[in-house]
């Protein structure tokens, strides 16, 4: 008898297309079960990937990829999508350093198309290839699928506009294992469902309205007939938002039932207007502690297999996020005019205590991070103090608002920028490296970033005394370590803080890169260079005081940042030297990411890539100054 699987023999999406019902669904359980054993070891987005498991099947069932495209909205739920188009194989090096992304990429398959990694995006990236399809006279289908809150997005609604009075071939599939549906909603959509796709009721509903247009009084009947139609769907499905938007609805479907699905995805691959398949799916489907919590299996850490429970470091520090988590609670105690606002992210920023602590002065705007900021413009205009703890490569897509809504007015707005430089495994499309220089470009913001989780703490007191937009950066994962039981204390604004006195050389640093200037500065004691160090605390406003008496008493000058060298503190840092003609008398050596974007992997590895670790910019500055 053969032990070879359904999975073994499946390659590509082309040998789906030879498989029975009960292969596919076979096919199913096996690809959850190599999931959740690659996630149980390499982390990742363990609940999303679950959820879609037959939904992806099904697509690829039915359509022709990579001809066909798919784009998936952020992207985490690609995971099954990348087992069923040639990379089986190499699944095992997810999410690893120079293995396979987390998330789609273009460069990485022909069947990825389009690189995701940010929510609300698959409808309008969808939106533009059928258009460059339309205007090139290809024929082929355009696939989003959207869902996991995604629909919060204000881009998705932009673009569904635009699509529906496109009125071009057009496929949505709301991915929903969020809301939930009650049986009797349920088992009326799917019987407007039955009607609206099924083959005899298609043609008597066609022949109807073309025998309909040519009597006398047809369009008028036809028109009343919408009208009724519309009145009770309006009632008992969602239907009518999309139908009004110019899309046909199908839904909701059960998301796990591969016949229906193999049955709405062939009705929709052949209709000539947008589509909106409402699929129905179950976050976490197959793997009970993540269908009892799909929150904390979200994206996820190691786990074991066998409890759900998570691999943990039991030696590791505190993380930054529960820092912020546990100094917000204080300072709100004594502070009844704090707000917290979250996009989405209650738990990943810290932020779940505060809310059931303080619900009323809570607020989870949804993935919306522009709404977010602009609504604590509001807030800080009507006397309160609202801090946005929002994810460093998240609050890019807010960038206008800050500046904007924000900053123009000097409203005493707080950015509490979680994730802030490398984040490891994510990648390119999560690291958060462009914060220096998007915020120290913007007049009245102030910008600070911690040495150690203690220092977080005393910025996040500075913050709420400060009145004018101010931005805390801090890194993903463990502190360094360090007590954290002092009493809370304001720092002064720009100030930098001097650690180590030096002779030649002295290394100003900001945030996480301190401690790699502290480790740079015992490597190059061992040969003969002692250096100075400088945690330089504010990259806006910078301690030009501090700066010019260093650029007089050094001839050398080492920066080192967590972020781009381009607008980064380094580049600030010569600007500043430049307008006060002291260039000639220090000779000032950045230290920060060159002008490209960075893959996925461990921190010290990148780091090493990068050359940002300490054993590397010691060499340099050892090879510059010998």
């Amino acid at each position: 008898m053969s032990n070879i699987s359904i999975l073994d023999k499946v390659n590509y999406p082309s040998d789906l297309k030879i498989l029975t019902i009960t292969e596919l669904e076979t096919l199913a359980e096996e690809i959850r079960t190599l999931i959740i054993d690659v996630v149980s070891k390499n982390g990742g987005h363990l609940a999303p990937n679950l959820g879609v498991v037959e939904l992806t099947i099904a697509m690829h069932r039915i359509f022709n990829t990579p001809k066909d495209k798919f784009i998936f909205d952020v992207g985490h739920q690609a995971y099954v999508h990348k087992i069923l188009t040639g990379r089986k194989d190499v699944f095992p090096t997810l999410r690893k350093y120079k293995g396979l992304s987390g998330f789609p990429k273009r460069e990485e398959s022909e069947y990825d198309a389009f690189d995701t990694g940010h929510s609300s995006t698959s409808i309008s990236a969808a939106t533009g290839m059928a258009i460059a399809r339309d205007l090139k006279g290809e024929d082929y289908n355009v696939v989003a699928l959207i869902g996991d809150g995604s629909m919060t997005g204000g881009l998705a609604y932009e673009a569904l506009n635009h699509a529906g009075d496109l009125k071009k071939p057009l496929i949505v599939i709301l991915n929903d294992n969020e809301m939930s549906i009650s049986k009797n909603v349920g088992a009326m959509s799917e019987y407007f469902y039955q009607l609206r796709s099924g083959e005899t009721y298609n043609k008597f509903k066609n022949d109807l309205e073309n025998w309909l247009k040519g009597s006398e009084y047809g369009d008028d009947v036809l028109a009343a007939i919408d009208r009724v139609k519309m009145g009770v769907k309006t009632l008992v499905t969602p239907a009518a938002i999309f139908e009004h938007l110019g899309f046909k609805y199908f839904g909701p479907i059960q998301g796990h039932d591969m016949n229906a699905l193999l049955e709405v995805l062939e009705t929709a691959k052949h209709q000539a207007t947008p589509v909106l398949v409402h699929v129905v799916t179950k976050k976490g489907k197959g793997y009970k502690p993540a269908e009892d919590n799909p929150d904390k299996f979200h994206g996820t850490s190691p786990f074991n297999i066998e409890t759900g429970v998570k691999i943990v470091n039991p030696d590791a520090a505190i993380t930054y996020t529960e820092v912020f988590s546990n100094t917000m609670l204080e300072l709100a105690a004594d502070n009844e005019k704090i707000i917290a606002i979250t996009a989405a992210m209650p738990d990943g920023t810290g932020l779940k205590k505060f809310s059931e602590i303080y619900p009323n002065r809570f607020v989870d705007v949804g993935i919306a991070e522009q709404h977010a900021v602009t609504s604590a413009a509001g807030m800080a205009t009507q006397d309160f103090k609202p801090f946005a703890a929002i994810y460093s490569t998240f609050l890019q897509r807010a960038y206008d608002s800050v500046l904007h809504d924000v900053c123009i007015q000097n409203l005493p707005v707080t950015f509490c920028i979680d994730r802030a430089g490398l984040v490891g495994d994510d990648g390119s499309t999560h690291h958060g490296v462009f914060d220096y220089s998007y915020l120290s470009g913007i007049p009245n913001m102030t910008v600070m970033a911690p040495k150690d989780e203690n220092e977080l703490r005393h910025m996040l007191k500075t913050a709420s005394e400060f009145n004018g937009p101010i931005s805390i950066r801090y890194p993903r994962g463990s502190g360094i370590g360090v007590d954290c039981s002092e009493p809370l204390q304001s720092l002064p604004i720009g100030k930098a803080e001097v650690l180590l006195e030096g002779e030649e050389l002295v290394i100003w640093a900001i945030g996480s890169m301190v401690k790699t200037a502290t480790k740079v500065a015992e490597l190059l004691k061992q040969v003969g260079i002692n250096a100075g160090v400088v945690n330089i605390r504010f990259a806006k406003p910078l301690d030009l005081e501090l700066l010019e008496n260093h650029a007089g008493k050094y001839s050398y000058m080492a920066v080192l940042e967590e972020g781009v060298a381009n607008g980064g503190v380094g580049s600030n840092i010569i600007k500043e030297l430049n307008n006060k003609n002291l260039l000639n008398k220090v000779h000032v050596l950045p230290f920060a990411i060159e002008d490209q974007f960075v893959s996925q992997g461990d921190n010290a590895l990148l780091l090493k890539d990068l050359e940002l670790d300490a054993e590397s910019i010691a060499k340099k500055i050892t090879g510059v100054i010998k």
